[in-house]
């Protein structure tokens, strides 16, 4: 990394989002290597995204043997004119992903057609399609699709939603390719004769699987809807649609006008929730959930927190460093709750930066910019202040 050798003009220069003027890293060009592409193959992935893979003859690449790399999508693919046979350089995207960076002139052996994304899902057979603007071609079959099943279980019980601990890839695949689990609801119909039944899981690690599959049945709202893996729906936005409509139902009712009226979510956010929901199938698995003792707090919309007046509606914080008694994961959720949002970086758009000890560039960063620093004591009389008061209503006569 080369950088700027005096503090004062570090200071001067300043940063940008995320990394300072004042410095700069020396990348090596990556090792490229030729070979050849003995087919492409389609990938299913847990939204239903279909993507071209390059299977290529192994070549030695950046000290790995590389077999396979993406093509991302079939405009990618095109743009890079990549046909089956094609002698093709390939490296390794910053030293890690493989990637094809193009094709070799004049090594193609014969005239081969242009690869076509199929008409049907090669996992279950449903129809694909490609939305007007987007670039990525999709599998219709949801739930009902292999592919995004296993792919769906595993997000459903990651320990940012319902957390199932326990119930990892092998685990899902023998789920999935035995027959016992084909929705999210079929995981609470496991019992310990089932699940010890399994290659290289015995009665204890059965046991331990099913209590956690107990204990996973007391969650929240938030964490619920984001276990859904509703596309585009991340744990920021399920928190905004939790706290704005207070129950499932009414999130599942919602038209995309209502939808529009939480925060941050915009148009595309609320077509995939209207569309999601619109699904027959996905609509049974939330009832099978909850008829399977799936259960969490919800409020009436009355009830429901009125986001303006938060005390930190509309503010953006960083947490860096330990704090004396809450966990980063604690304060975060204090944050939320109050109506604020916890950013990855310091910005000028930063509102607070939350200090502990040991704190790291982030505060030197809030320091050069002059965003105000709070300790925990700070940030607990923040969150305790009263929150900005709504405008009035004019009533009509």
């Amino acid at each position: 990394v080369y950088k700027v050798d005096s503090r004062a003009l570090q200071e001067r220069l300043g940063f940008v989002s995320r990394e300072p003027r004042w410095a700069v890293a020396h990348k090596y060009p990556a090792q490229e290597q030729l070979t050849q592409v003995d087919g492409i193959d389609i990938q299913v992935g847990r939204t239903g995204k279909l993507t071209p893979v390059a299977r290529l003859k192994p070549v030695f690449v950046g000290g790995v043997t590389v077999t396979n790399a993406t093509l991302h999508n079939l405009f990618e693919l095109r743009r890079k004119r990549v046909r089956i046979g094609d002698t093709v350089i390939v490296r390794r995207a910053g030293d890690v992903i493989p990637e094809v960076v193009g094709v070799v002139a004049g090594e193609r052996p014969a005239y081969v057609p242009n690869f076509r994304m199929p008409a049907h899902c090669p996992v279950c057979g449903s129809t694909v399609v490609r939305e007007p603007g987007e670039v990525d071609h999709r599998c219709t079959g949801g739930l009902f699709c292999a592919a995004q099943r296993k792919q769906a279980l595993l997000h459903f019980a990651q320990r940012r939603a319902v957390e199932v601990e326990g119930l990892g890839d092998k685990l899902v695949d023998q789920l999935v390719d035995g027959g016992l689990v084909r929705t999210l609801p079929d995981l609470y119909k496991l019992g310990v004769m089932k699940l010890a039944a399994l290659d290289r899981m015995a009665d204890k690690s059965a046991q331990n699987i099913v209590a956690a599959l107990e204990k996973s049945k007391q969650t929240t709202l938030p964490r619920f809807l984001f276990g859904l893996g509703i596309r585009h729906v991340g744990e920021a936005t399920a928190k905004d649609l939790a706290r704005h409509f207070g129950q499932i139902d009414r999130i599942m009712d919602a038209p995309e006008e209502q939808l529009l009226a939480v925060r941050d979510v915009g148009p595309v956010v609320a077509r995939s929730i209207r569309t999601f929901f619109g699904q027959p199938h996905n609509r049974e698995v939330v009832e099978q959930l909850r008829a399977a003792g799936v259960t969490w707090t919800e409020h009436e919309p009355s009830a429901a927190a009125d986001a303006a007046t938060l005390p930190l509606f509309g503010k953006t914080l960083v947490l860096t460093g330990t704090l004396p008694t809450l966990s980063r994961e604690e304060a975060k959720a204090l944050i939320e709750e109050a109506g604020g949002k916890v950013a990855g970086s310091v910005s000028k758009k930063t509102h607070y930066v939350v200090a502990g000890e040991e704190a790291g560039s982030k505060l030197e960063k809030a320091q050069t910019l002059g965003v105000p620093v709070l300790d925990e004591a700070g940030l607990q009389a923040l969150l305790a202040a009263p929150g900005p008061t709504p405008p009035e209503v004019p009533m009509q006569a």
